[in-house]
């Protein structure tokens, strides 16, 4: 009876975090709304003479609006997709949420567009609704706890992604997918006619709500920008400088990879998944895991449910007007996947892990289970880093190689200064890093420090730059 009620309780608490994630990604539309609100107040406080002097402002507005629907039309079409791994209304408390109008909500952001198109030749712009201003965040997500699930995504005879019960199995086809790209006037429909994996639409007229913390608002728009990272034409540079390194060294480390039985890759902190799909297409058996529901609802519409190259549109600049060289740079969209998941070659067995790495890969079957691991930026998203890198060793057969990229920015590092837990975090030293892993058998072969950057715009004047840890390290025998 304990253990039942401990996986009730376990369930809750991701049945929590999920609504928690979903409600964010609905809130997009109207947190970026807010913004533009903000933007448009303060050009109306302008003299006339310098509303002449900036006149297309309010044309700029009103395309910036625009894109802010193209953006939710995807992200709704993405939830459309997704399949939660539990019923989540097991717990009969959906009334305890606040809910309000998303098709409301929709309206008036099409009739603040007719309103701005009225007035665009107007010295004398009306004024948007005043909302609270939403700041930019970057407080640490509270992520599922729930160890074992996982979200398998398999290839059927037709190249398509099919995962477990976790993931929605549902593929959109070219009627559809031609449907939906039809027009973003279908937001209008609102929450009442919208759906969740093909089941009922209940989930969504109880999960939006009015009082999203602004930290989740800031992790949708960072999606957004992983999106470009992973799976856009414009991202190939990042993708240069950080998976080729990895990609070319996994390649030297096992030449011979098309064998009856390939080398088997694990890829924790995979995110949306593209340097493991990258790694499944050179001849490996890989798997990625992924902690943040963000990042896999997102991977999961990626892998099983783009039918082509370049099949979506998405603005991800539009969030802030600082360091832009043009409204153009700006204003640009960004297309993808620039590779489509299911014509990628990618090798048998490919999966997703959905889960806390630490609590999954501490499990005695995955002991010296694989050949190779790979870790890109996640080394830093550790409460306890030395914790990380036994586990590392201890999944890692011997002989087996590990390849890092990435720097020490530790995640929790300022969690006093946003949670009122007193979470742990351990920050130490690239050279102490290097110790632990040497006190656990993993011998240094390679090392240089690599500069690059993460989820950058590449056309922004300003770039925040790293300089990361790229090593090699092989597993004593």
């Amino acid at each position: 009876m304990e253990d039942i009620e401990i996986s009730k309780i376990d369930q809750e608490l991701e049945i929590n975090a999920l609504r928690r994630v979903i409600g964010a990604y609905l809130d997009y539309s109207a947190a970026a709304v807010e913004d533009a609100q903000r933007w448009e107040r303060s050009y109306s406080k302008l003299s006339p003479s310098h509303k002449a002097i900036l006149p297309h402002l309010p044309k700029k507005y009103l395309q910036l609006r625009r894109c802010i629907s193209k953006n939710a039309f995807f992200i709704l079409n993405m939830l459309q997709a997704y399949e939660p791994p539990f019923d989540m209304g097991y717990d009969g408390s959906w009334n305890n949420i606040n809910s309000h109008d998303f098709e409301t909500e929709q309206h008036e952001i099409e009739n603040n567009d007719e309103t701005l198109s009225r007035n665009l030749d107007s010295s004398n712009h009306s004024e948007a609704i005043d909302r609270p201003e939403y700041a930019c965040s970057h407080a640490v997500a509270n992520y599922p706890t729930e160890s074992e699930r996982m979200c398998w995504h398999e290839q059927d005879s037709n190249g398509h992604f099919l995962p477990s019960e976790a993931i929605s199995n549902s593929v959109v086809t070219p009627s559809e997918s031609q449907a939906i790209h039809g027009s973003s006037e279908d937001l209008q429909s609102g929450v009442e006619s919208f759906q969740v994996g093909g089941h009922s639409d209940s989930l969504f007229r109880r999960v939006i709500h009015s009082n999203v913390p602004l930290a989740d608002v800031d992790k949708v728009r960072c999606i957004v920008r992983n999106i470009v990272r992973d799976w856009a034409e414009e991202g190939k540079v990042e993708r240069d400088q950080c998976y080729k390194p990895i990609l070319e060294e996994l390649q030297l480390a096992f030449p011979s990879r098309n064998g009856e039985r390939p080398p088997t890759c694990l890829v924790p902190g995979a995110g949306l998944a593209r340097l493991a799909c990258e790694i499944s297409r050179l001849g490996f058996m890989t798997q990625g895991n992924e902690f943040s529901y963000y990042m896999l609802i997102c991977s999961s519409f990626i892998l099983n449910h783009t039918q082509a190259p370049m099949e979506w549109a998405i603005h991800p600049w539009i969030h802030s007007n600082c360091n832009s060289r043009s409204d153009e740079d700006q204003l640009r969209p960004v297309r993808f996947p620039d590779l489509h998941p299911g014509s990628a070659g990618i090798t048998d067995g490919f999966s997703m892990c959905a889960g806390d790495f630490v609590e999954v890969y501490s499990h005695p079957s995955q002991t010296e289970a694989w050949d190779a691991i790979v870790t890109c930026f996640f080394l830093d998203t550790a409460h306890n880093i030395a914790e990380y890198i036994e586990i590392l060793s201890r999944v890692l057969k011997p002989g087996g190689v590990w390849i890092n990229f990435g720097p020490l920015l530790y995640h929790f590092a300022d969690a006093h200064s946003y949670s009122p837990e007193d979470e742990m975090s351990i920050e130490l030293s690239l050279e102490d890093v290097k110790k632990i892993a040497l006190h656990y058998g993993l011998k240094l072969k390679k090392e240089k420090i690599v500069e690059t950057t993460y989820t950058a715009n590449m056309l922004s004047m300003m770039q925040n730059r790293y300089f990361a840890a790229f090593w090699t390290m092989v597993k004593e025998k």
